[in-house]
């Protein structure tokens, strides 16, 4: 088994509910791209056991659509944060990093969050317009935070 690539992006989202898409859609264009040292982890949503998936990183990005998300997109970085958001459908990114320090132990990798702005998450739409500009605006913010 070959050691994990330094960078992780971890995109998550529902193709089938509008704006939700948007993280498997910019995961998705990572992908082609097959960039070195960057492995893309594309999930409906973010569950304790992705905590595993940052062992062995050096950098980890979750990539989501936010409501209430300032247009176009926000990137920050954030740190654990032991939020009790562990039920499905809540769990937030910096709890995931708070649970790779329980699980795995050690500080956890350098973190990172893009958000893009979406305000439509109906079951059957496709993303709005709206949204597919913010992940226009959001790619070269991605490519630049990935360093590569």
């Amino acid at each position: 088994m070959s050691p994990p690539r330094p960078v992780v992006v971890i995109a998550v989202g529902n193709p089938s509910r509008g704006d939700d898409a948007i993280g498997p859609l910019l995961a998705a264009r990572l992908e082609a791209l097959d960039l070195p040292g960057v492995e893309v982890i594309t999930d409906f949503q973010l569950a304790p056991e992705h905590a595993l998936d940052l062992a062995g990183r050096e950098k980890v990005i979750f990539v989501d659509a936010g409501e209430g998300t300032t247009a176009p997109f926000e990137l920050r970085r954030i740190a654990a944060r032991d939020d009790r958001s562990y039920t499905s459908h809540a769990m937030s990114p910096a709890a995931v990093l708070a649970a790779y320090e329980r699980a795995v132990g050690g500080a956890p990798p350098e973190a990172w969050v893009l958000c893009v702005a979406g305000a439509n998450f109906e079951l059957g739409e496709p993303p709005s317009p709206a949204a597919a500009a913010g992940m226009e605006a959001a790619w070269p913010a991605l490519r630049a935070a990935l360093g590569r």
